[in-house]
């Protein structure tokens, strides 16, 4: 979380340094606050092959600076949920398996995009319609739980496979969108955006059953093998969990508000006047 604020508070900087300058008026608004609602989907062992999408909630804040024309920094701060069940499964062996899981997950990005079209020399000068790219790095913390016996349980301190993992990774997120201009201070965009994970435990599941005799806690052993429940036998040590091979990963889909901040909003109004003056015709054709 700290580094999130020293991201935003280092824009801030930027923003109002800014302000400061000579040219600042032919500058402003180039610090934009961004918002948006959207889903999140999962894939991991306890997904079904083929389902790209899983309306799971997901909300967004952040703050955006336009370095140039096309170019621009986003620090975002991210909660969604991601969650599987075995249940759900179209495999009758993955039924028989049993897992499930729910996360609540932040995860915190410094992005980088590219727009496909130039911004225009002043803000309110942009397209009305673009698309852009994106690139950046992200902090994940998530936290698989389940339910048994009507009480939720973590299952990162329980080891159901007998590893100790951490609950914060690094996550590289990439993809893109399209924005349209819906007044001079306002855009509205659609955006997917991919997630390469570095660990296989979002789900709490990659590896092999230890067994019962492994666990010394009654509830981590009946959390790592489930199918008692359903009136089957455990499974011996060393049988196939999950599949290490390959990691688990999550995507969001987002709708998104962009509104072009002052560049004088910290410092209050003191220059509103020459902010709000007339512009020369001459200004308004540069691109």
């Amino acid at each position: 979380m700290k580094y999130f604020f020293s991201a935003v508070i280092l824009l801030l900087f930027v923003g109002w340094a800014q302000g400061q300058s000579f040219y600042a008026v032919r500058k402003e608004r180039s610090l934009i606050a961004v918002g948006g609602i959207g889903t999140s989907t999962y894939f991991g062992e306890l997904a079904n092959p083929g389902d790209y999408f899983d309306a799971r909630p997901s909300l967004s804040a952040g703050l955006q600076y336009y370095f140039t024309n096309r170019i621009s920094a986003r620090a975002e701060l991210n909660w969604f949920q991601l969650k599987g069940d075995d249940a759900k499964a179209d495999d009758n062996s993955r039924r028989k398996r049993n897992l499930s899981f729910l996360s609540n997950n932040f995860e915190l990005s410094v992005i980088g995009q590219f727009n496909l079209f130039a911004m225009g020399h002043r803000f309110y000068q942009r397209p009305k319609l673009n698309f852009y790219g994106f690139a950046g790095i992200s902090a994940l913390y998530f936290n698989p739980t389940t339910e048994y016996q009507g009480k939720r349980y973590a299952l990162q301190p329980l080891r159901t496979e007998g590893v100790k993992y951490s609950r914060v990774q690094p996550v590289i997120p990439y993809g893109g969108g399209v924005r349209y201009m819906v007044d001079p201070f306002l855009n509205i965009s659609l955006e997917i955006g991919y997630r390469k994970v570095f660990t296989d435990y979002l789900d709490d599941v990659s590896t092999v059953h230890l067994g019962p005799g492994a666990f010394s806690d009654p509830i981590a052993q009946a959390l790592s093998d489930r199918r008692p429940e359903l009136g089957l036998s455990p499974v011996a040590a060393g049988t196939q969990r999950g599949n290490p091979n390959a990691k688990d990963s999550y995507y969001h889909l987002m709708i998104k508000a962009e509104y072009y901040l002052p560049y004088n909003f910290i410092l209050g109004s003191g220059q509103r006047k020459l902010y709000n003056r007339k512009r020369k015709y001459y200004y308004k054709r540069r691109r």
